[in-house]
């Protein structure tokens, strides 16, 4: 071993392991913030209280109550919020921060969504992010451009760090071979969650399929919205489906959840994944789509382009384009682009990640 490297090790071997309350701690997102020797230990999610758990469920997040940061404030070093507090009102959510401040515990937030992607409509979303950002001790976000609509909002800087990878590092790899003669495109409606209008993106991609040589339009769907007796059952929506899968323009897939291998399987068959959201502001989607090979169609609300290489179409909130989406896709279906993460590469992000982390948690401790 080299004096360097062992000077290394004995720097790590010293340094103070940070406990993290990571809200959640369990999400893909916050697991891939780590690397090993970073010197950061993240409290595990407490159980939710909910009737019926999920494997690995971490919502609704029990970290998020004032009463459970007084009796664990000994427990974490600092308080990290991502995500999971759609269902707090504003006045809950600044009891939490005051909770905090009231033992010394300074929080840390990432600002993933400036719009709220299960909010039809933004003001509780908005409420949430003036207790957050105004008194977080300090502020992260994924791209320069959400960054600067917080600082031209609010007035302050977060500091800028890509999102980490989704796909683990042994399931990334080349991508199979494609058949040149076939151009699979899909539209993942999932549970058509209030950002959602794939409605209205399928209709406008139905033309392609008569225009295009060899263009498979593949849609797929969670049962809920599917069947007739779902919980967020659209009957409109599943008429427009059907009735362009029995006329042979698209392939209507109907079924539950994808585990993770299924999803990636799923996203690696296709040439295109097109995102119709009409709203939104980052992508956790549009990263496994970069780590598999697999282009996307972002809509224009947002930063999706902010955060990877992609194709975009003019979508924000009710102003759908449908020609700049088929242009789009045409595009798409001549160049054939590809784009795909190297796993080297993916890996120095994680370390530079992980460090930058580091040094934010040690700089609110100060």
């Amino acid at each position: 071993m080299s004096i360097h490297a062992a000077v290394d090790d004995q720097l790590v071997a010293d340094r103070q392991t940070l406990r993290v309350a990571s809200v959640p701690a369990g999400h893909v997102y916050v697991r891939h913030l780590s690397a090993p020797g970073d010197g950061i230990t993240r409290l595990p999610d407490p159980p939710p209280a909910a009737e019926h758990l999920e494997l690995g469920q971490w919502w609704p997040p029990a970290m998020l109550t004032s009463e459970w940061v007084h009796r664990h404030a000994g427990d974490f070093d600092v308080f990290h919020v991502h995500f999971g507090f759609d269902a707090l009102t504003a006045g809950e959510l600044a009891a939490v921060v005051d909770a905090l401040d009231q033992h010394g515990k300074p929080l840390v937030y990432t600002v993933h969504d400036l719009r709220n992607p299960h909010h039809a409509h933004r003001a509780a979303h908005d409420a949430h992010l003036d207790v957050l950002i105004a008194r977080a001790a300090a502020l992260i976000t994924l791209t320069p451009g959400a960054a600067d609509a917080i600082q031209q909002r609010w007035g302050r800087r977060p500091l800028v760090l890509p999102h980490p990878y989704v796909v683990e590092f042994d399931r990334m790899r080349p991508r199979p071979a494609r058949d040149r003669h076939v151009f699979r495109v899909g539209v993942h409606a999932k549970s058509v969650r209030a950002s959602m209008d794939p409605g209205s993106v399928v209709a406008a991609l139905l033309p392609l399929t008569g225009e295009l040589p060899g263009l498979q339009l593949v849609i797929d769907i969670h049962r809920d919205v599917a069947e007739p007796d779902g919980l967020r059952h659209d009957r409109a929506l599943m008429r427009l489906l059907s009735n362009a899968a029995a006329s042979g323009r698209i392939e209507l897939a109907v079924h539950d959840c994808f585990t993770d291998a299924e999803l990636w399987d799923y996203l690696e068959g296709l040439d295109l994944s097109v995102l119709p959201y009409r709203f939104g502001t980052h992508s956790g989607w549009l990263e496994a789509c970069h780590d598999l090979g697999t282009a996307v169609l972002a809509p224009t609300c947002g930063y999706y382009r902010d955060q990877r290489a992609c194709l975009s179409y003019r979508n924000d909130d009710a102003d759908l384009c449908p020609d700049s989406l088929r242009a789009a896709v045409r595009q798409a279906y001549v160049v054939r682009p590809a784009w795909q993460a190297d796993p080297v590469a993916r890996t120095a992000e994680r370390a530079d990640i992980a460090a930058a982390h580091r040094a934010i948690y040690e700089s609110v401790l100060q």
